[in-house]
């Protein structure tokens, strides 16, 4: 099973493979006012090449599809409130997409 992780700007990345899925994860600092962290997930059915999917967790509800990586990340990033050039991707990661 292939996992990597990465950090910059603030943004945790992880990326991991299930059996039915490539999956990137970005979690931002923890909002002090809620105590809780800002997730946004990116994932990507293992078949071949598929659409991404953008979640609220890695578990969590789709909320859309995208053909490109870059427009899926700029989804990710509005999630968190950040610029999407903020985002950490591992390099295991940087072929999702069509």
């Amino acid at each position: 099973m292939t996992e990597a992780t990465l950090e910059a700007n603030g943004i945790a990345a992880r990326y991991y493979e299930t059996a039915a899925e490539r999956v990137l994860v970005f979690e931002r600092d923890v909002d002090e006012r809620t105590g809780e962290a800002d997730t946004a997930a990116v994932a990507q059915n293992r078949d071949g090449y598929a659409m991404l999917m953008v979640r609220t967790a890695p578990d969590g509800d789709e909320l859309e599809r995208y053909y490109g990586f870059d427009v899926a990340l700029d989804h990710a990033a509005e999630l968190l409130g950040v610029d999407p050039a903020d985002l950490p991707i591992p390099d295991e990661a940087a072929d999702m997409g069509m």
